[in-house]
């Protein structure tokens, strides 16, 4: 299949053309750039939500009841599931793909698991070329399943218009969330397992803990349900709804640009390493790194002579002739 035979597959929503472009994405390589040159223009603005929250909370069966609800109502989903890396293999588990199994067979519903590949945040790397992908098939919502790491996975945030933290009674997580930032990025709380002892008294402290945290600001709501079920997720999705109206276009035009902004720092550290690697030979680069190692000199001034030899290469490359 040729480049632009696949962009226009992709254009077309076709599954096997998404699924090969999220796999040249996630390798890295240049046919990829070149890819996402040709898709990132005919991009839709899809609604991206974030479901984040610590491991066991139920966000993949969360999810589920999710797509569900929102297949129902006609909506085109794309999902990116990250999964922890194998330590054998660096490919993700796949323990979220099998628990949305039942959408699998919907041409409305395509599901990529991603493996974060050490990648921090609760994001793996190609997490944001993914969603530009979805958006030129078309889809109308995005959903992202961060990995479920805990208090380390708030890079959802630069992606989402809306971040979904999940909770459960009785686990310690009314604490958990209130540490490193989670309740900032937090456009909804969802007390999952709410069949369980002690979702009230959670509900009551969560709220009163949101109203003292958050002064001046109109506090998240906070939505109890049960997703083994699906109680709950219909008026989940209802707030979701009203807080996407509520907003105004300037806080989701700061959203976007933000995003845009990430993806362009992103890119551009890519570019510059990958131009690093090209002119600097390697056995300069390790011979850098045996004199850090013998502590001759430190990483930091290494790098600067790294840069410091690259910029005159190109400089002298520039030079008229």
């Amino acid at each position: 299949m040729s480049f632009q035979e696949l962009i226009k597959n992709v254009r077309r929503g076709r599954p096997r053309a998404i699924a090969r472009a999220i796999s040249l994405v996630e390798e890295g390589n240049a046919p990829a750039r070149e890819l996402l040159k040709g898709l990132f223009a005919c991009r839709s603005d899809a609604v991206v939500l974030g479901v984040t929250g610590a491991p066991g909370t139920g966000k993949s069966t969360l999810a589920d009841q999710m797509i569900a609800q929102l297949r129902q109502a006609g909506w085109k989903i794309g999902v990116v599931a990250i999964d922890p890396s194998s330590p054998f293999t660096g490919g993700a588990i796949l323990g979220d793909r099998i628990r949305m199994m039942r959408h699998s067979v919907d041409a409305g519903v395509f599901i990529r698991s991603m493996a974060t590949r050490g990648h921090l945040g609760g994001l793996a790397k190609a997490t944001g070329e993914a969603v530009a992908i979805y958006e030129a098939a078309g889809k109308d919502y995005v959903i992202i399943e961060t990995v479920g790491v805990g208090q380390d996975e708030v890079d959802v945030v630069k992606l989402a218009d809306l971040v979904l933290v999940v909770l459960t009674p009785g686990s310690g997580d009314d604490i958990q969330a209130f540490k490193a930032g989670i309740m900032e990025i937090a456009d909804i709380f969802v007390i999952n397992k709410a069949d369980a002892p002690g979702v009230e008294k959670m509900a009551q402290q969560l709220e009163a803990m949101l109203e003292m945290g958050l002064p001046g600001r109109e506090p998240p709501p906070v939505v109890k349900t049960i997703a083994t079920t699906g109680d709950g997720v219909k008026a989940l999705m209802a707030e979701t709804a009203r807080l996407l109206r509520s907003r105004p276009a300037s806080f989701q035009e700061a959203r976007r640009k933000r995003l845009l902004g990430w993806m362009l720092r992103d890119i551009t550290r890519e570019s510059l390493l990958d131009l690093i690697t090209r002119r600097i030979p390697e056995t300069e680069f390790n011979r850098f790194v045996n004199r850090i190692y013998c502590r001759k000199t430190d990483p930091y001034s290494a790098a600067d002579r790294l840069l410091a030899a690259l910029k005159k290469e190109l400089r002298a490359k520039d030079r008229p002739k």
